[in-house]
């Protein structure tokens, strides 16, 4: 009873500042919206831009390689890629200088006349924290989990065959991603990951997606191996605002499945989603039950306000099925002025079985992010989220494999996780983004079944984390 009336208050608490920021964009003309508040996937071409501000993501993702990549659109077209409406951010500021074109990897005439993209991306980070644990482990921190050591997070290439059929007709296309790097706990996928990593070791290997689109007319079936469109944050470093990422996404959501998904868009502004999986990180299931998936997505005739709404259900681990997860995401995103962007994300799940002497467990979660850009090349955000894990079901070790170097932490922490993070990105270059923040992690709850508490080696509820990151595209 008192989950249901907790739920009930987020929910109406959302619905009121919604209805307001929805009110409100009604005043504003556009927005350059940063890269995490831009509702993305793995299948999404929006998931690999790096510099939003300066490069068309048709350009970037290189949908249509008749042209060369080598060839920038300003040189082809005659036209400047920063526009006329980003010379100027507010009363006062100079113009935006001209800025560099983006470096590809040049292409392979193989790839070239299958309409195939390569490329990838280098990230590499390192945190300091303000209490130095002795076995370094920054406890539920994600993915950056590591005090003072260095992290080549992802070495990651990808092959692209985007969908480009404009809504009419048949048309086909699919994606392999490859990645390397500590990053890797959080792809790691039953009967496929495990088979060539060790059970803990800090860097592997990982295929994250390989699937295959077939397209009619405004009707696209896709399987395989992918990530759900779901929360605001996901795996690929170039496709969010800061290098830590919310306990939301690293916990409480489903980042990889395998089946078949059906994505129907009804008009401009709305589309759905519905299909079936093997279950969470699941590439070969032991109870060969299906889980069931689908959302609706809402963006409005300007493209000011956009919401999403996704499910998931279905019997995980478990031989005989009896522990069915069930979770939702609504996310939001708003703009607010020329410079304003404010995004939401909110999640709640509930398993069976799963919880303390076998009663069920739920876990529920609020984020809030602000956004403010400076110009093309420097923008600014924060992060506050609440996460509660009423039973201690979710967040019980870094990518919710524990003993990994160091994590000392078992199921499980029941209670609630919040963090505050403010960060910067600074774009000198097309190709390349730095990332620094400061995150600052409190929990309010029960120790572990280890008596541990998350933070310090165990003996603290509290931790203050500085961190940045290098992302360089190629």
């Amino acid at each position: 009873m008192k989950t249901v009336i907790r739920m009930a208050l987020i929910t109406g608490g959302i619905a009121v500042l919604f209805n307001a920021l929805s009110n409100l964009a009604l005043a504003v003309d556009s927005i350059h919206q940063p890269i995490s508040a831009i509702q993305t996937a793995y299948h999404n071409d929006k998931y690999f831009e790096t510099a939003p501000y300066l490069v068309e993501p048709n350009e970037y993702v290189a949908a249509n390689l008749q042209n060369s990549q080598e060839t920038p659109a300003s040189e082809r077209s005659g036209e400047s890629v920063v526009q006329e409406t980003e010379e100027s951010f507010g009363s006062g500021t100079e113009p935006v200088p001209s800025t560099p074109q983006p470096w590809h990897l040049p292409q392979p005439c193989f790839l070239q006349e299958h309409n195939i993209a390569m490329g990838g991306w280098v990230q590499q980070g390192i945190t300091g924290v303000s209490r130095m644990p002795d076995n370094r482990s920054l406890g539920s921190l994600a993915t950056n989990d590591r005090a003072a050591e260095y992290q080549l997070n992802q070495a990651w290439l990808f092959l692209n065959r985007p969908i480009n059929n404009q809504g009419d007709g048949w048309d086909w296309g699919g994606r392999l991603d490859l990645i390397y790097g500590t990053d890797w706990r959080f792809a790691n996928t039953l009967g496929l990951e495990n088979v060539f990593n060790g059970a803990y070791q800090l860097y592997g290997l990982a295929l994250p997606q390989s699937y295959l689109d077939v397209a009619y007319n405004n009707l696209t079936v896709r399987l395989g191996h992918w990530a759900p469109s779901v929360g605001l944050e996901i795996v690929p470093a170039v496709a969010n605002f800061f290098y830590s990422h919310e306990y939301g996404m690293a916990y409480g959501q489903p980042l990889l499945v395998t089946g078949a998904l059906g994505i129907y868009k009804l008009n401009d502004q709305w589309s759905i989603n519905a299909g079936a999986n093997r279950g969470w990180y699941m590439f070969e299931d032991n109870n060969h039950a299906w889980d069931g998936m689908g959302g609706i997505e809402w963006t409005s005739p300007g493209k000011w306000t956009t919401v999403r709404f996704n499910v998931d259900s279905g019997p995980q681990l478990d031989p005989f099925g009896n522990n069915t997860r069930s979770v939702y995401t609504l996310t939001a995103t708003q703009k607010i002025t020329e410079q304003w962007t404010y995004a939401l994300e909110h999640n709640f799940g509930i398993e069976e079985n799963a919880g303390p002497r076998g009663s069920n467990a739920d876990w529920y979660g609020l984020t809030n992010y602000l956004f403010y850009t400076i110009n093309p090349h420097w923008s600014t955000g924060i992060r506050a989220e609440f996460f509660r894990d009423d039973d201690g079901a979710r967040v019980f070790g870094i990518g919710n494999q524990p003993d990994i170097r160091g994590w000392t932490g078992g199921p499980g922490f029941e209670g609630t996780f919040t963090e505050l993070t403010l960060g910067v990105n600074w774009r000198p270059h097309p190709n390349c983004v730095l990332r620094p923040e400061a995150r600052w992690d409190w929990y309010n709850g029960t120790r572990d079944v280890r008596d541990d508490l998350p933070f310090d080696d165990g003996t603290r509820s509290d931790q203050f984390t500085f961190a940045a990151d290098l992302i360089v595209t190629f």
